[in-house]
């Protein structure tokens, strides 16, 4: 029996709202510098900052794990053998101790996409001396 023309629309539709629910919509830098204010207990960036509770983030984008000079990282992190890419991070971010057991990491992740990509584009704008750059 052959398909007809609504369930191939409706088939189209699902994949389509399906694949855009996985894939969110480019990182809003302004939007995830309100997004990091959550992680600033524990992290901070730009020219003057200074390892805290969790490593200085300046220029984490394509940083490999675990070497943030004078940060006391666990043996988990240092041993991950990860760099933190864009698709590291957006795991990480949703679960950092899912993809990093035995991470110091109490966050417990952000559960939304958008809010993940958004905090990405606003890291990304840090160089590793926490300049501002276009990313």
């Amino acid at each position: 029996m052959k398909p007809t023309v609504p369930a191939l629309a409706i088939a189209i539709l699902t994949a389509i709202s399906s694949a855009q629910a996985q894939n969110p919509s480019p990182g809003d830098a302004g939007a995830g510098a309100v997004v990091f204010k959550r992680c600033m207990a524990c992290h901070q960036v730009g020219p003057d900052a200074k390892n805290g509770v969790g490593p200085v983030l300046n220029g984490v984008v394509g940083r490999p794990g675990g070497v943030y000079p004078d940060y006391s990282y666990s043996a988990a992190n240092k041993n991950s053998g990860l760099t933190w890419d864009e698709p590291t991070l957006t795991t990480y971010l949703r679960s950092p101790r899912k993809l990093v057991p035995g991470t110091k990491m109490t966050f417990a992740g952000l559960s939304k996409d958008q809010e993940i990509a958004d905090v990405i584009a606003y890291l990304k704008q840090f160089n590793a001396q926490g300049q501002k750059i276009d990313p």
